[in-house]
């Protein structure tokens, strides 16, 4: 297992990690395998999305604004964050990716994001 830090520079924001990844895996000697990439972050999490189009990234960060508003009323967290704890659980803390002759088999459009919820912060992302 191995690990690499991410620093967040806003309070939302997707940070196209794949290579960080990518180099995790060519550290781990992995060749033709699985690997795990995680996140252990309560308001933070990590997904697989198109990396070409920037829109893509921008209209995610939108929509779960839509369906999770930073205030609610009826949100009872005392840190004020509870948006951020329930949108990095609508996208998850861990992936299982497939790596193929040393390379992680992503489709063409494809790339990893780290999903920052409650930046900015130095976030730590674990590859076994």
């Amino acid at each position: 297992m191995t690990y690499f830090e991410v620093p967040t520079r806003v309070r939302e924001q997707f940070v196209n990690i794949t290579n960080q990844v990518q180099q995790a895996v060519e550290k781990l000697g992995v060749s033709d395998d699985t690997i795990t990439v995680f996140v252990p972050h309560a308001t933070c999490g990590i997904t697989v999305n198109e990396n070409a189009d920037p829109n893509v990234v921008n209209d995610m960060l939108q929509q779960l604004d839509r369906m999770v508003p930073l205030r609610q009323p009826f949100y009872k967290h005392a840190e004020g964050n509870s948006a951020a704890h329930l949108k990095a659980s609508l996208m998850g803390c861990s992936l299982h990716l497939i790596v193929t002759c040393g390379h992680l088999n992503l489709g063409v459009w494809q790339g990893i994001y780290l999903c920052e919820f409650d930046g900015p912060r130095m976030r730590r992302v674990y590859v076994a």
